[in-house]
C-alpha cells in the first residue's frame, strides 16, 4: 500500500494512507497535546481554530509518540536510500462548526535559523523573531508533508481540497490559481490515517458544516541539506533502517 501511495504522490502530488496510527496511539497524542499549557506566541486560539506552531519545540514529548514503527516504515518508503529529517511540525484543530477556511495556496516558505544573502533564496520574512524564506524549487520538491488525522475527516469538517498534478508547475502565482482549481478533488481521511502531500500541490480547506472536530498533526520531512550557514529551524533527525531508533 505504501509503495502505491508513494507512486501516486509522485504523479498526483498527494495520496492517502489509512490505519497508520491505532486508536490508542491517536488518543495518546491528543492527551499529550491537551495536557500542555498554551503559554507562548506559538499557540493560536480562537473560536474557529486552535493551532500550535513549532509543535515539537513546544511539546517535545510528542516526538517519540509520533515515531512509531509504522511511521518509520512509511518514511523509509518515501525516502528510499536517504535519511530524512523533520523540518516543520504544526498542530491544527478546526472545532465543530468552525467558520475558518483556508484559501488556495502552496506551502512555499520554509523555516530557517537565520537570514543569509544566498542565490536563489528569497523573499525573506521575519515575524515574531522567526525567519522564513522561499527556497529554490529543488528544496521545495524535496519536502514531503504527512498530515496525521486524529479525527475522521471528510468534506463536512474541513477535509483538504487538492489539485492533482499542480505540484509539477513550480510556484504558481496567486492570479493563476483559478486556472487550476476547477480540477480540485476532496479526499476523506479516517482517524489514524495520513494524507501525503507535496508542498507545491495547490490545496485549500472549506468551513466546517459538521459537529465533528478536525484535528491534524502536520509534519514536513526532507532529506535535503541547506547551503552552508543555513539550517532548518525545527530540524529533528529520524533513523529509518529496520533496527531504527529515535535520534536524539
Amino acid at each position: 500500500m505504501t509503495k502505491t501511495a508513494a507512486a501516486q504522490l509522485r504523479t498526483g502530488g498527494y495520496a492517502i494512507l489509512p490505519n497508520i496510527f491505532s486508536p490508542e496511539e491517536t488518543d495518546g497524542l491528543l492527551r499529550t497535546i491537551e495536557s500542555v499549557e498554551a503559554g507562548s506566541a506559538n499557540f493560536r486560539r480562537s473560536q474557529d481554530v486552535f493551532a500550535i506552531r513549532n509543535l515539537l519545540g513546544e511539546v517535545p514529548q510528542l516526538w517519540p509518540q509520533l515515531l512509531t514503527p509504522q511511521l518509520r516504515a512509511v518514511l523509509a518508503e518515501l525516502f528510499p536510500g536517504q535519511t530524512p529529517h523533520l523540518v516543520k511540525a504544526i498542530y491544527f484543530d478546526k472545532p465543530a462548526g468552525s467558520n475558518w477556511l483556508v484559501a488556495w495556496h502552496q506551502d512555499v516558505m520554509v523555516a530557517v535559523d537565520t537570514r543569509l544573502d544566498l542565490p536563489g533564496y528569497g523573499p525573506w520574512t521575519t515575524k515574531a523573531g522567526e525567519t522564513t524564506v522561499l527556497p529554490p524549487r529543488e528544496i521545495l520538491e524535496s519536502i514531503i508533508t504527512l498530515r496525521l488525522h486524529l479525527d475522521d475527516c471528510d468534506a463536512t469538517n474541513g477535509a483538504l481540497r487538492v489539485v492533482p498534478g499542480s505540484h509539477r508547475h513550480g510556484v504558481i502565482p496567486n492570479d493563476q490559481h483559478p486556472v487550476f482549481t476547477p480540477h480540485a478533488v476532496t479526499y476523506a481521511v479516517p482517524a489514524g490515517g495520513l494524507m501525503l502531500m507535496q508542498p507545491l500541490t495547490l490545496h485549500a480547506s472549506n468551513r466546517s458544516t459538521s459537529n465533528q472536530p478536525r484535528r491534524v498533526i502536520h509534519l514536513e520531512f526532507s532529506a535535503a541539506e541547506l547551503p552552508a550557514g543555513l539550517h532548518w529551524r525545527e530540524r529533528r533527525e529520524v533513523i529509518c533502517h529496520p533496527e531504527c531508533s529515535v535520534a536524539e
